[in-house]
């Protein structure tokens, strides 16, 4: 597996297709959820990529403070389906984690999670910061983790 971390500027266009299509693939067509997929942000992130070989099989958007919520955030958290439950995604949010905190040393980290995957992100030192709430018909949770 090999990870990279690029600002938008730095993707080359094969590589922000293939990012758009797998986000398409899982976010649009697998969970059945029509909703403007390409929302303006994607300039202002960096940019998590996983690579098995040349295909990109894990990818997360990561904010510093101020470009998503007034936290740094992570966002568009995907595994593509035939390589998850294989810890990638634990790795893939470690390293998320650990760029905002080291690289970047934000204080707090927010994300928007799915419902039923609080406990996966629970694990990860996120707690629930509000109530869940529907967002393009999923059930969804604020979740924040502080740091001193």
């Amino acid at each position: 597996m090999n990870w990279s971390i690029k600002p938008f500027t730095e993707l080359e266009k094969e590589e922000l297709y293939e990012i758009l299509k797998l986000r398409v693939d899982v976010f649009v067509v697998e969970q059945e959820c029509p909703y403007p997929e390409l929302d303006g942000k994607d300039e202002r992130a960096y940019h998590l990529i996983g690579r098995e070989g040349e295909q990109i099989i894990a990818y997360s958007r990561l904010f510093l403070p101020g470009d998503y919520f007034e936290e740094a955030a992570i966002g568009r958290v995907i595994v593509k389906e035939d390589y998850r439950n294989k810890d990638i995604g634990t790795e893939m949010l470690k390293r998320s984690i650990k760029f905002l905190r080291e690289e970047k040393d934000v204080k707090n980290i927010k994300l928007s999670a799915q419902n039923h995957l609080r406990s996966f992100y629970g694990k990860h030192g996120f707690k629930p910061v509000s109530e869940v709430y529907l967002e393009d018909g999923i059930p969804h949770i604020d979740m924040l983790r502080r740091y001193s």
